[in-house]
């Protein structure tokens, strides 16, 4: 069932040994929003955790590098920023998920209840959930919203950015987010390791229908040579779509079983999540993923073969 803001906060009110879970292969807002929503609830006395499937990458550490970590049996379980239950990685099917707090269109409503808004970030919809809860925004908290909101909008530069993204950013550097500091990690700070992968992934770089299309291939071989590995990854994605004249941007990522995950970028000409849901996965108009159950190869195949019927 479809929930706002208001009937949102009152079920976690209701609620106590409260899990939050996160999407595999994380980012900045999954994470923001899992943090941001256990650090408030604390805050009003719940006892609450943030789960991955997923070791979760160093950069993220100042999320939650002063929660002391609780084991408890949960009895509530809410995901974030996780429109299908796949996403969940090795934690799918483990937990009945009561609530679910997203801003894909393509969610699944796989939750009890869904508090599902059109919005450029979850840490966004988060942003009045903690509000509504009633809870001081601190430093902290503001952090862990602003970061979501910064990494899902490309450092505010994606067309999905709205003034009101704008606005809560503002709001929450008067909270105490560092911003100058989480925009430096997040985008302008670069482990050896990711630029030797970096260089490797331009180099696979191929173009395809009239060089509209763009794909990279990362692969487990590469990861290797560089001393990488898919956490990441996250920062190659957006290269595709740098390149002049492309439409669409494809990044493959192999994985250790022989299958792949494929993270499209595109402009307004081309949806992402409809060339994704051909393929069983979802996400926003302009940045989507899937995944496939083949090696590269047939993928990328069967990715090329979809995009140019897309861009007839």
């Amino acid at each position: 069932m479809k929930i706002n803001v208001e009937q949102c906060v009152a079920l976690l009110k209701q609620n106590d040994n409260i899990l939050i879970l996160t999407h595999a292969h994380p980012d900045g807002d999954t994470l923001g929003c899992g943090f941001a929503l256990c650090r408030a609830l604390m805050k009003i006395g719940k006892i609450c955790a943030v789960e991955n499937c997923d070791e979760i990458p160093k950069k993220y550490d100042y999320l939650y590098d002063d929660i002391v970590k609780i084991k408890f049996k949960p009895d509530y379980v809410v995901a974030v920023d996780v429109a299908t239950t796949n996403l969940l990685g090795d934690l799918d099917g483990q937990y009945h998920i009561d609530l679910c707090i997203d801003h894909h269109s393509t969610n699944t409503e796989y939750a009890d209840n869904t508090l599902l808004e059109d919005r450029p970030a979850a840490c966004e919809i988060m942003f009045d959930v903690v509000n509504a809860l009633g809870t001081e925004i601190d430093n902290k908290i503001a952090d862990c919203l602003y970061t979501g909101l910064t990494t899902d909008t490309g450092c505010f530069r994606y067309a999905s950015t709205t003034a009101n993204t704008y606005a809560v950013a503002a709001k929450l550097i008067e909270c105490g987010a560092d911003n100058g500091r989480i925009n430096r990690i997040m985008f302008e700070t670069k482990s050896k390791t990711y630029a030797r992968l970096e260089r490797l992934a331009l180099d696979s770089m191929r173009f395809y229908e009239n060089e509209r299309v763009a794909i990279i291939t990362i692969t487990q071989e590469m990861y290797k040579l560089t001393g990488s590995n898919e956490q990441e990854t996250e920062a190659i994605a957006p290269l595709t779509r740098q390149i002049e004249g492309v439409e669409i941007g494809i990044t493959i990522r192999e994985k250790a079983d022989g299958t792949c995950k494929a993270s499209v970028r595109t402009f307004e000409s081309v949806n992402a999540a409809e060339l994704a849901k051909l393929f069983g996965g979802g996400g926003h108009a302009q940045a989507a993923a899937c995944r496939f159950d083949c090696d590269v190869k047939e993928a990328r195949e069967r990715l090329v073969e979809k995009c140019g019927e897309l861009l007839k």
